[in-house]
């Protein structure tokens, strides 16, 4: 799946929110009113890609998608997300509302299957460093 990060500037900005709502609560939720058709696929393995500032740079693995309810009581889907999050290859993506499905051979490569091969650049390994994406 791919959704916006409304609101959040960086990948160490998303980090953080998160790890404060972690800290808060014991996991990572994200509520959305549709429930996904496609849910089981999706738990076997599929990750949640985000998309920061025009491009998805990162994913989070899904354990689980749940029926769920807002604090007002109405019905939605819970993606449960895990607390790692993977930096993938930048992408560019134009806005868009809502979520969409992202086929497995579509998704971006992890920047840590690039940054093994050796494929890339030592200044740009060094900068990912500095951001917390390595």
């Amino acid at each position: 799946m791919v959704k916006l990060c409304v609101g959040v500037s960086d990948v160490a900005h998303l980090r953080a929110l998160q790890a404060a709502r972690f800290a808060q609560t014991g996991q990572l939720l994200h509520r959305t009113r549709s429930f996904p058709k496609r849910a089981a696929e999706i738990r076997d393995g599929g990750s949640l890609f985000w998309v920061i500032a025009g491009a998805i740079v990162v994913r989070q693995r899904i354990p689980d998608i749940i029926e769920d309810a807002t604090e007002d009581g109405r019905r939605c889907a819970a993606i449960m997300l895990d607390p790692e999050l993977v930096a993938v290859a930048g992408r560019p993506t134009r806005p868009f509302q809502g979520w969409r499905y992202l086929a497995a051979d579509a998704a971006p490569v992890d920047l840590g299957d690039l940054a093994d091969d050796g494929s890339m650049p030592e200044g740009l390994r060094r900068e990912l460093r500095k951001l917390g994406l390595l």
